[in-house]
């Protein structure tokens, strides 16, 4: 049987209370686990000292770490994870690449490296857990627990987090996967629609037929909806400037983005960013004891 504790690790050093969640105080010698996981859903803004002084005791002592989903993050703030391949959610790979430039991060489900264990989360997470059973406990029992979970199948740490383009879009065309192949290929300097159709060989008016059929809009509309995604993800992800992330997903001036970004998702770029510093998140860790 495996026993587990709670640590608050943002917040302070006071330990927190949620209902049906039990915070316990970080153990003063921590030596006596066999493995710390270390949980997040949102990336944190700081770790707490006590939880930081564990972890890092904790890794002087060779006992291994697990982070899953956000709580790369925490490994990551403390060192832990420099040098080291980290699967991290796709969602987080901008933010967490402009603050961990030490870190190889990746976007694979999970790894497994240097007494790390890393989960991109969401599904992953029963991947890394059945990976582990399966490391510790022998794979008899992982595909026991597998079984019962009706999990089809236990995928490898090495397989990508995204599914493919045609899952994504719904469609199996061959045309209108190639066309927004291009288009998630040239983000900073688009591409009109009729390049577009000219590198798919088709007209433009069957282009626009077949995204009108898929999709239910217009190849430009469809483009510029990609675009400020893809712009709305580093506005909130990174520190990089506005003009700047404007440019980098090819709207020609500030004002020009701005306009576009307030029609789209019904606030300008300045606000939603300031509404997503001032939200924060709950985070924890869990240690692994050893068996009693």
């Amino acid at each position: 049987m495996l026993h587990c504790s709670w640590w608050a690790v943002e917040g302070g050093d006071t330990p927190l209370s949620f209902p049906g969640i039990e915070f316990a105080a970080i153990p003063a010698n921590i030596d006596d686990f066999d493995r710390i996981i270390v949980l997040a859903d949102e990336p944190m803004a700081q770790v707490a000292s006590a939880a930081a002084n564990a972890l890092r005791q904790a890794a002087r002592a060779s006992i291994p770490l697990t982070a899953v989903s956000a709580g790369v993050y925490v490994l990551a703030q403390l060192g832990l994870l420099d040098g080291v391949r980290t699967a991290v959610h796709w969602r987080w790979q901008d933010d967490f690449a402009e603050r961990f430039p030490k870190v190889i991060a990746t976007t694979h489900l999970f790894e497994w490296e240097k007494q790390r264990v890393t989960a991109c989360g969401g599904l992953a997470t029963l991947d890394v857990a059945l990976a582990l059973l399966g490391r510790e406990y022998g794979g008899e029992l992982a595909g026991s627990v597998s079984e019962e979970l009706v999990v089809e199948r236990i995928r490898d740490g090495g397989e990508r987090q995204r599914i493919p383009l045609r899952n994504r879009l719904g469609s199996s065309h061959p045309k209108l996967t190639q066309a927004v192949m291009l288009m998630e290929a040239n983000i900073e300097e688009p591409l009109t629609t009729d390049e577009i159709a000219q590198h798919v060989c088709v007209s433009r008016r069957q282009l626009e037929r077949i995204f009108k059929q898929y999709l239910n809009r217009v190849p430009s509309q469809y483009y510029l909806e990609l675009r400020l995604n893809r712009a709305r993800k580093l506005l909130l992800q990174t520190s990089k400037s506005i003009i700047q992330i404007g440019l980098s997903c090819g709207f020609s001036s500030g004002p020009h983005f701005s306009s576009a970004y307030r029609n789209f998702f019904g606030v300008t770029p300045r606000d939603d960013r300031n509404q997503r510093r001032a939200s924060g998140a709950v985070e924890g860790v869990a240690a692994v004891a050893p068996e009693r």
